[in-house]
């Protein structure tokens, strides 16, 4: 999962809209219901007509999805065998190869790829040392899309600060320094600023490089990476994430009056041409209205560190296995439910971009009733957010009810993990988001650590089969959203 940018320039991959995402750890908050009590009674009365018709199936599938441990183990597969899926990369194509040919295994009857054009950026070699007070090797990663140290190793005193507001104050220090952020973690929203704009900030005092302590609550002693920008008003300065101990210790050493010297090297290298990738497409038709349709997936790039387990191999897996359990069980809805598994999510969202802009080239965007993704964890499922009118949200909480066998779900205004169908949203399509636990989901991300073993496979069962009650209701009930 990426963060989204606020401010708008030209720059390499492209920019934007900033999400504002939640501290690690919040409680969802339940939907802000501002119908009157006559809204009530027909949402109670809705609710109602729900479980009469669609109970049983509901029924049927949580408990396929939740008598089996068939996610997980696949997500364990997909991840041991394609971990560092980075968009460019031949390992990212073998992935998608392999899905493209395993949902054709399961039997979905329409399965195909979309091309797209991804940015093709290259981590390379990299090191960071402090060299005085004595030397010490930093556990590190680069930045996406950070430039390089030219081919030689940069060294320079450190100036390490707390927040934006600091690096002013002491602007006078900066110039020909490497700038470090030790900024607290508040909430990722707020946190990853520093990971998205602090070089361009940094850079226009004179910093010639930055190092950001680790965008996480519980970093744990390595580091955490994500995409970061650069405008065209300043120099591009190298930029990598360290630790949160040894962001603490350059501080320590700062706030002595005796700042440590560090040496930074890094090749990163966005390549000139971009790479070619695709998007993984597949669908069990409606049966009455094919041509409306309800979109469930996930993005199938990752970092390359770590396995991607959470971001997002699991929500590739859990929306693939909530069709897969549609299609097992027989159920054919009256409208087509598609798979998107997205190219290039962490570092550009030019699949979720490619297409928004096919559907509206073949004339489908206004037959989307409905977007789901899920990228934010496959931890326990809680509920739902959704971004579209209040009718619509009215008519869609009650699906949450039906999944009462697993436990009490919240339909709640508001999505997170909706990057790849924010395009979608853009243009008027409702869009949704898998809620869950989240509460280690940070420490996790981005890093070496987001592996498999961080999950439950019980957990994971649990968001298949709330995916699929959601997403098979979605498509066959009688109602087109507004």
């Amino acid at each position: 999962m990426m963060i989204m940018y606020l401010r708008i320039s030209a720059v390499a991959f492209p920019v934007l809209l900033l999400f504002t995402l939640f501290t690690s750890g919040y409680s969802f908050a339940e939907t802000n219901n501002k119908s009157s009590s006559a809204g009530h009674t027909e949402s109670r009365t809705h609710s109602n007509s729900l479980d009469s018709e669609y109970g049983n199936t509901a029924g049927k599938i949580i408990e396929a999805a939740t008598g089996t441990h068939r996610a997980y183990d696949r997500l364990a597969y997909f991840t041991d065998y394609f971990p560092h899926r980075l968009s460019g990369s031949e390992m990212l194509e073998n992935a998608i190869a392999w899905a493209e040919k395993e949902l054709a295994n399961d039997g979905i009857p329409v399965v195909r790829k979309q091309e797209v054009k991804v940015p093709h950026w290259v981590r390379g070699n990299e090191f960071v040392k402090i060299i005085a007070p004595y030397e010490k090797e930093l556990p590190m990663l680069g930045l996406g899309s950070s430039v390089n140290t030219g081919g030689e190793e940069l060294t320079a005193k450190t100036v390490v600060v707390e927040s934006f507001d600091e690096l002013e104050d002491r602007s006078d220090e900066i110039s020909g320094s490497i700038v470090v952020y030790n900024q607290p973690f508040v909430d990722y929203g707020q946190s990853v600023q520093y990971r998205v704009f602090g070089a361009d900030r940094a850079a226009e005092y004179g910093a010639v490089g930055v190092l950001l302590r680790a965008v996480s609550p519980n970093a744990m002693g390595h580091p955490h990476t994500g995409n970061m920008r650069y405008s065209d008003d300043v120099p591009r300065i190298p930029a990598a994430a360290i630790s949160a101990e040894d962001a603490m210790l350059l501080h320590r050493f700062d706030q002595r009056g005796d700042p440590a010297t560090v040496t930074l090297y890094m090749e990163a290298e966005l390549k000139e041409e971009p790479a070619l990738s695709h998007n993984v497409i597949a669908e069990i038709p409606g049966r009455e209205q094919p041509d409306e349709i309800v979109v469930i997936g996930g993005h199938i790039d990752s970092w390359d560190v770590g396995h991607g387990a959470m971001d997002d191999g699991g929500g590739v897996i859990v929306a693939w296995e909530a069709l897969r359990i549609i299609h097992e069980l027989g159920l054919q809805p009256k409208r087509t439910i598609r798979l998107v598994l997205w190219t290039n999510e962490e570092n550009g969202v030019m699949g979720g971009r490619a297409y928004r802009d096919k559907v509206i080239e073949k004339g489908e965007l206004e037959n989307h009733q409905l977007a789901l993704e899920v990228d934010f964890g496959v931890f326990k499922p809680i509920g739902f957010g959704f971004e579209g009118s209040e009718e619509a949200l009215r008519m869609l909480a009650p699906i949450a009810d039906l999944m009462s066998p697993l436990r009490d779900m919240h339909m709640r205004e508001g999505s997170y993990g909706t990057v790849d169908i924010g395009p979608l949203h853009r243009e008027g399509v409702p869009i949704m988001g898998l809620d869950v636990e989240t509460e280690k989901y940070f420490w996790y991300h981005h890093s070496a650590k987001d592996t498999i073993d961080k999950l439950d496979a019980g957990e994971v069962a649990e968001c298949v089969a709330a995916v699929a009650v959601m997403a098979f209701v979605a498509a066959d009930m009688p109602e087109r959203l507004p």
